[in-house]
């Protein structure tokens, strides 16, 4: 997605076009194959409607800073810049979400991840100031997002995780059309549509629904640390497409930090939920003997037992 994001806004130069064309597709599509009755959506319900407003606010700030970054920045800055985000999350997640903290593993993952950080910047060619700053805006909303999202996929409920995705972008799609009409009016007036962008913004349409679905899935499934880390770790299938497809790349030293930051990601462990959280706290209790008054109510008394004696045959 993150190639297929950057081929698209490269061809088409207008990122709130390109994003409210990936979510309106989402919506529209998940809630025709519902109506069709080939997947189970949910019905537009206020209660959930409202539950996944943030959902979308935090969902949407991401992407698009995230297209900003790849409009100023290549592809492994930004990579290398998302390899980090499990030290921020893993302690929101003791914090926020009742997991443990990482052992040991984890935070020598967690240090091969910012070594691997710093050493990209140290020798990063393209540095853009401009690039960095999105970068940083980028961090701050995106560790909001991983854990917000979490939240609301373990406490929303819904009939499906079809109504996840109905939700969330049905939301994206009225909040990208203002943006849209504020931001890219111009762009899309003075831009010649051709196979090549029109390709390339179905593409991305197409992949933006899978990829909605199937991250809701994993988020329903793991912490979002782990959830981060995944993301880092299928980075590396996207810097080898980055490198045969595309020119404007890191270094050959940039590309060796990159992977210093995947080889840390790889080896990070999932911490489990803490004892207070793991359980309710009635199931948590041992079992013990029954006192003797509750073996009083619970045994029949004589006269039951003779009334529920069979009655002997004439």
């Amino acid at each position: 997605m993150l190639v297929v994001n950057k081929l698209a806004v490269h061809v088409l130069p207008a990122p709130s076009f390109v994003l409210l064309a990936q979510v309106t597709c989402s919506w529209v599509a998940v809630k025709l194959c519902g109506c069709l009755g080939l997947i189970d959506v949910d019905e537009l319900d206020w209660t959930k409607l409202k539950g996944f407003l943030p959902v979308s606010v935090a969902f949407l700030a991401c992407i698009f800073a995230n297209i900003m970054i790849l409009h100023h920045c290549n592809v492994e800055t930004f990579i290398v810049f998302r390899a980090s985000t499990p030290i921020v999350i893993g302690v929101a997640d003791w914090l926020f979400l009742g997991r443990e903290l990482p052992n040991l593993r984890s935070v020598l993952a967690m240090l091969f991840l910012v070594v691997g950080a710093c050493a990209y910047v140290f020798f990063d060619a393209n540095f853009n100031v401009s690039g960095y700053t999105w970068v940083g805006i980028w961090y701050v909303i995106f560790s909001f997002d991983q854990l917000y999202i979490k939240y609301a996929v373990d406490n929303v409920k819904v009939r499906s995780n079809w109504g996840r995705v109905f939700y969330t972008n049905l939301w994206a799609t009225l909040i990208l059309i203002v943006m849209t009409a504020v931001l890219d009016p111009n762009v899309l007036m003075q831009t010649k549509w051709t196979w090549k962008n029109l390709t390339a913004l179905g593409v991305s349409c197409a992949v933006g629904v899978f990829m909605s679905y199937f991250a809701f899935l994993c988020r329903a499934a793991v912490s979002a640390t782990s959830f981060t880390v995944i993301g880092n770790v299928c980075k590396i299938l996207t810097v080898l497409i980055n490198l045969s497809i595309w020119s404007h790349h890191a270094s050959a030293l940039g590309i060796g930090c990159l992977f210093v930051c995947l080889a840390g990601a790889a080896i990070y462990q999932q911490a489990p939920l803490r004892s207070d959280k793991a359980q309710p706290e009635v199931a948590r209790k041992p079992l013990v003997a029954q006192s003797e008054d509750d073996d009083d109510e619970m045994k029949p008394n004589e006269d039951d037992e003779e009334e529920m004696k069979p009655s002997p045959r004439a």
